[in-house]
Formats: C-alpha cells, sequence, structure tokens
C-alpha cells in the first residue's frame, strides 16, 4: 500500500485525510513514479471546494505535479526507463508515496536540479511560460503581471525578464521587497492599480498577464495601451469582456524540460518559501489556502 493524502467528499479542510491506497499500475503512456517531492497549488484548495465541479469518483488523492524516480514504465512509453529521475503531471494525484506521472507531460530531471525544484515547475511554470507565449511580448516591452508574488507570477517574471522583458507587478506592500528580488517593479495591489502602473509606465504596457481576475482585473485594464494584449490565467469571462484571452495550459515534456534548463542556468528560481514532509500536508494546504503564500510551497516524501 501506499500512502497518500487527499478529500473524501467536497468541502472545506474538515474533508481532508491520509488514505491507504494500492500502489497504481501503470497503464499505456503511463509512468510509475516513487515520489520524493510534489508541488502545492491554489487549484488544490479549489478542486476539493469544488469549484472545477464535483463530478468523478471519491476519495480525490490531492496534487497535480510531482517529481520523483521511475519505477516501471507502461505500453507504449518510449523515452524513459526505470530509474530515471522526472517530474511532470499527476494525474492521479501527487500528494502520495507513489503516483503515475503522464509521459506525455514528464520530463527527465537534471542533475543539477533539486526534486523539490522540479516539482515546482508543471504547474505554475508551465502557466506562466504558456502565458507569455501567448502573450508574444518583444524584448524591451514592459509586462503587468497581477498577483506578482505567487508561484505563477513569480516564475512569469524571471522567464519575461530572460526574455528581455521590463516587469511591473502588483503584489502587497508588505511583497514589494520580494518583488524586487524577482526584477520587477512592484505595485501595491490595494491602491489605484492603473494609476500607479501608469506612473511607473507612462507609455502604457504592452502586455498584462492577471492572475487574480474580478474586480483587480477590471481596475488594471486600463493600464494596458492600445493595441497590448491581455491573458488571464484565472478569469475567462473578464478577459474577453476586455478583449483578451484564457490561458492555454500545455506542460507538455518539451516545455517542462526547457524551464528545468533556465532553473539549471540560474535564470529561474522557483522562489520555493517553505517545504511539509507528507505528514504535514494539512498545514501546506492551510498556507496555501490563506492566499498569502508567496513563491511555492512543496511536500517533500520521506
Amino acid at each position: 500500500m501506499s500512502k497518500a493524502f487527499g478529500f473524501v467528499e467536497y468541502g472545506g479542510p474538515e474533508t481532508q485525510e491520509f488514505l491507504d491506497r494500492p500502489v497504481p499500475d501503470p497503464g499505456p503512456g503511463m509512468l510509475l513514479v516513487a515520489v520524493r517531492a510534489a508541488g502545492v497549488n491554489p487549484a488544490d484548495w479549489k478542486k476539493r471546494r469544488g469549484l472545477f465541479g464535483t463530478g468523478g469518483e471519491l476519495p480525490v488523492v490531492m496534487g497535480t505535479e510531482a517529481s520523483g524516480v521511475v519505477l516501471s514504465v507502461g505500453a507504449g512509453v518510449t523515452g524513459f526507463t526505470p530509474g530515471d529521475q522526472v517530474f511532470g503531471i499527476a494525474p492521479a494525484g501527487a500528494f502520495a508515496e507513489h503516483t503515475l506521472l503522464a509521459a506525455r507531460t514528464t520530463a527527465r530531471k537534471p542533475v543539477g536540479v533539486g526534486f523539490a525544484q522540479a516539482a515546482a515547475l508543471p504547474v505554475a511554470g508551465a502557466a506562466a511560460y504558456g502565458g507569455l507565449e501567448q502573450l508574444g511580448l518583444r524584448a524591451g516591452q514592459t509586462l503587468l503581471v497581477l498577483g506578482i508574488s505567487g508561484g505563477v507570477g513569480t516564475a512569469a517574471a524571471q522567464i519575461a525578464r530572460a526574455r528581455g522583458l521590463r516587469v511591473i507587478g502588483t503584489a502587497s506592500a508588505s511583497s514589494a521587497a520580494y518583488v524586487r528580488t524577482l526584477g520587477a517593479t512592484p505595485v501595491d495591489y490595494k491602491g489605484p492599480v492603473a494609476d500607479l502602473v501608469a506612473a511607473a509606465a507612462p507609455e502604457g504596457v504592452d502586455g498584462l498577464l492577471d492572475l487574480v481576475g474580478g474586480d483587480a482585473l477590471r481596475a488594471a485594464a486600463p493600464a494596458l495601451r492600445d493595441g497590448g494584449r491581455l491573458v488571464s490565467t484565472v478569469d475567462r469571462d473578464g478577459a474577453a469582456a476586455l478583449g483578451g484571452g484564457y490561458l492555454a495550459w500545455d506542460p507538455r515534456g518539451t516545455v517542462l524540460a526547457g524551464l528545468a534548463d533556465l532553473v539549471a542556468a540560474g535564470e529561474l528560481d522557483p522562489h520555493i518559501s517553505a517545504t511539509y514532509p507528507l505528514a504535514h500536508a494539512a498545514e501546506a494546504m492551510a498556507e496555501i489556502e490563506s492566499g498569502h503564500a508567496r513563491g511555492k510551497l512543496i511536500l517533500e516524501m520521506s
């Protein structure tokens, strides 16, 4: 049996508990992995609360991204063998001692990248990469990131800087110093955001990557110059109403490998703010659900 952490019904933290499940068999296109680390994301508590729907079989093992060591491979899998150190998307849940990774959304972990760093990339890193690809900005242009201090924003700021973009990001006043470490100009999200951004970029911003949505998106939209581009990761309707698009997230293996190469080269730091053992998964979930976590939270398996 394999220990895991998940929820037994949709709702609040009281529905979470530790689970024992059989070690899964890798079907076609899948890899069985002994998990070393798993990323914790806001989507984990949103799924538990049923914000993405309440269909499917319960209980549900939580977590989407994991790193670990391949134990066996399913039919049709090429390019991976037992013993490989890998990271990727875990359709069967990542908060577990063993899980399955989909080969299409898995990459080898470079020697110079730790398991915790690798586990921080498949969701936040790939979302940041995808958003920047959709915006299609050029070196020298200006990017505004709403909610820059979280995992996606942290990755987006660094990838954008590596591409030669100027970056402005909204965050709390207490996070301003952290935002500057990312090479970005902080703007207090509680202020008149459009006016504050205009003071930093009087010509307007060329692209807006929205990680917040709702009123925050509408308040910041006037900072976008004529012809500027908008992509949201959270607010499909709000982005569409403003003439923008919604994130087309595609964490394929080649994207993940490229992100890991940036980490190995020192151009991308996932900024892991805290690591928890699997036994303290509920504490990690409480921190991510508070909305005040900076960078990435990671669960580590013994």
